[in-house]
């Protein structure tokens, strides 16, 4: 627990002196002041979670964290828990979607086991942190201990750390998990907070009965773990996953470190909310890749007064929507610095 409070006491809001020198260079580039929307705003969100008005971009990765949920127990998936182990080889193997995006964008790709079921045995290249083979059934008690939760919160600060030093500049997180949807729906029901239904959606392609009983077994489970509930971490432990606490700890070392985190979809952007409801701040080193096709991630960004960077009907997880933004937001910094200024470039301004 002192642990997670000197991570917490690292993360500081971010320098908005820089703001005014920031937007001033912004408009001074040869085009209409603010013509290039919402580009101009993450550019500008870069510049102030770097702390520098001369951003400079480098190395990009994504931690995708594999783990199992005894929920899967109830019924809340259209698909069976050995596809968690069967995807995390997928991956290894180069053969799943965020492989091919992190191809694409130039990215590099870690595959953690920080809570699968399966021993993963023979596994290469897999980042092998297991702190517990599949959560328990939330439906009927916590998913984990707060130790557990703790120790899987520092997983992620570790691979934080471990970016930090490898040289990278912009990280991204995402997931691979069976029945992870239901935890997440869960935390965004408890600490938005909101009515379960608000948040709660298909998942992998549940029908109406399916989520009907997806609907209850969350309800149940915010009722089972009701006198758990008391703050985020209890929460986490008590409703999420390994995956969840993992990418959690991630962000928080990230924004101690200044390293701007780029969040996937659904799942993803709960453990942004269980960061962000520990230490506020953390939002200021946060993008939101994308909303996701999953019900209730567009509560969460209304309620959050957020706007993600992209709405392409994605509900895959995996880091895929993260990928992808780091393009544009790779875009936007170049922009900013490689774009002629009107006097640079001999062009007359708007008052001219």
């Amino acid at each position: 627990m002192e642990r997670l409070r000197s991570i917490l006491d690292a993360i500081t809001p971010v320098d908005r002196s820089l703001e005014n020198e920031i937007r001033a260079h912004l408009d001074n580039l040869t085009k209409p002041p603010g013509s290039l929307g919402f580009l101009e705003d993450l550019a500008a969100s870069y510049c102030l979670m770097t702390g520098t008005t001369t951003p400079r971009l480098g190395k990009k990765r994504i931690v995708t964290f594999a783990g199992d949920h005894g929920v899967a127990a109830e019924g809340v998936s259209a698909f069976p828990s050995e596809v968690t182990p069967q995807m995390v080889y997928n991956m290894l193997g180069g053969g799943a979607a965020i492989n091919v995006l992190t191809r694409h964008v130039g990215a590099d790709l870690q595959v953690v086991d920080i809570g699968v079921a399966d021993p993963l045995e023979g596994a290469i290249g897999l980042v092998k942190e297991k702190v517990k083979a599949g959560t328990d059934n939330i439906s009927t008690g916590p998913a984990m201990s707060e130790e557990e939760a703790i120790q899987a919160i520092q997983v992620g600060v570790d691979l934080a750390n471990g970016a930090a030093a490898d040289g990278v500049a912009l990280l991204g997180i995402g997931e691979m998990g069976i029945a992870n949807t239901t935890p997440s729906s869960a935390l965004y029901a408890s600490l938005i907070p909101c009515s379960v239904v608000e948040v709660t959606g298909r998942g992998t392609g549940i029908d109406d009965d399916g989520l009907q009983n997806k609907i209850k077994v969350i309800e149940r489970a915010l009722e089972v773990n009701s006198h758990l509930l008391t703050d985020p971490l209890r929460t986490l432990a008590a409703l999420g996953g390994m995956e969840i606490a993992g990418m959690c700890g991630l962000i928080l070392a990230a924004a101690g470190r200044k390293l701007p985190v780029v969040v996937d979809g659904f799942i993803s952007s709960a453990a942004a909310l269980v960061a962000m409801r520990l230490r506020e701040s953390v939002s200021d080193y946060l993008f939101f890749s994308h909303c996701s096709a999953e019900a209730g991630h567009r509560t969460f960004f209304d309620r959050m007064a957020i706007r993600p960077i992209l709405d392409l009907d994605l509900r895959l997880g995996e880091g895929t929507g993260g990928a992808l933004a780091m393009q544009v937001i790779e875009a936007a910094v170049k922009i900013y610095n490689e774009m002629a200024t009107f006097d640079s470039a001999g062009v007359s301004g708007k008052d001219h």
